[in-house]
């Protein structure tokens, strides 16, 4: 992808919240603008509208340089593709909103929205998990280099983005990498998100521990117990992680399954990934049984968990060898491993994303 890290371009951004927006402006992948956050009226469409006005007015007023974008991520349901909002449970007031149309009438540049989901994932592709890969890969000596990419948020929902070939996959309705939407491995009638989340994490760890919902510490206080840094029942905990790496594996695989690429994993609970990051993988390089009582692999290729030091010494090693061209007296080098990694954000998800509205506006405007 386009390395953006020295573009003295400037994009306004914002990050769009049911009760604050948060607006700023990026250069060369940081922040040039301080954020400040403005009530968002998530219920009154008008005082909206002027708050998202006055905010990207200040922030043209502060900014270092001409804006040449606008670029932000607001919540689903939504055309992103012609920045019209149809209707987030966030912010009620939207409806068949023609938000892009709007701002760019009202300042005069392009204006680009997505979902939060597919910058983070974009945001990771341009400056942080995929370039540290195919960094190390290099490092390494190896012929191998990823092209694509896969991220998943777990948070307050499960949220997905596929970048592909340096582009981001958005699919015909703005609903691709919905991966929230895939069945759930323990219960044919309920989602992944409802085995992988935070409330997931809270319900699982309240039934093991024999208490009631209400009762379940958040997730952060869950990582901890299980750490055997907090009181509470430490079986309970690492069983509740467990659990959820395994309904996230396996939709993870689902997803890998068609996209063949690179998962990088941020959001809320990505902190917690030592307790649920070796379910994920051990579900990726899971088995499917034959009718005939063989078992075969799952997914083609081994998936490695590279915040494992030991896994991502194998990955970065492979298995490189020089093969001799028929004909000639040269030899190429041939990685013959195919492998796939799981690693945790190298930027921290509100990062990822920004980056990716950044990154996102200035290729759009290169196109």
């Amino acid at each position: 992808m386009q390395d953006y890290s020295n573009d003295r371009r400037v994009v306004m951004t914002l990050d769009a919240g049911g009760t604050n927006f948060v607006f700023s402006a990026m250069q060369a992948n940081k922040f040039v603008v301080e954020s400040f956050a403005l009530p968002s009226n998530a219920d009154h469409l008008q005082r909206s509208l002027d708050t998202l006005v006055k905010g990207f007015e200040r922030v043209r007023d502060k900014a270092p340089a001409a804006p040449v974008a606008i670029s932000f991520a607001f919540p689903a349901p939504a055309d992103y593709f012609n920045g019209i909002i149809v209707g987030p449970r966030n912010l009620p007031a939207y409806r068949d909103v023609a938000l892009k149309a709007m701002l760019e009438d009202r300042f005069g540049v392009p204006v680009f929205i997505n979902n939060d989901g597919d910058l983070f994932a974009y945001g990771e592709a341009a400056a942080g998990f995929l370039p540290y890969v195919n960094g190390l890969l290099e490092q390494a000596g190896s012929p191998k280099r990823f092209r694509n990419l896969f991220g998943v948020t777990l948070g307050t929902g499960l949220g997905g983005g596929i970048v592909r070939e340096g582009q981001l996959f958005t699919g015909d309705n703005s609903v691709a990498g919905e991966i929230w939407l895939l069945r759930h491995k323990f219960g044919a009638e309920l989602n992944a998100e409802e085995g992988a989340s935070i409330r997931a994490v809270r319900r699982a760890y309240a039934e093991k521990a024999g208490l009631a919902f209400e009762e379940a510490p958040e997730p952060k206080v869950i990582f901890e117990i299980a750490e055997g840094r907090a009181q509470g029942d430490q079986a309970a905990a690492h069983e509740a992680f467990r659990r959820m790496g395994e309904v996230a594996g396996d939709a993870i695989s689902n997803a890998i399954t068609l996209l063949d690429a690179l998962v990088v994993i941020g959001g809320g609970i990505a902190g917690a990934h030592r307790q649920f990051l070796p379910a994920i993988v051990d579900e990726m390089n899971s088995t499917y049984l034959a009718p005939n009582g063989e078992r075969f692999r799952r997914l083609i290729p081994q998936a490695y968990n590279l915040e494992d030091p030991a896994q991502l010494d194998e990955f970065l090693r492979g298995q490189t060898k020089e093969l001799p061209v028929p004909g000639s007296s040269r030899t190429v080098k041939f990685d013959g491993l195919q492998r796939t990694g799981v690693g945790i954000s190298r930027l921290g998800t509100s990062e990822a994303t920004a980056i990716g509205a950044y990154a996102f506006a200035l290729r759009s405007l290169e196109k």
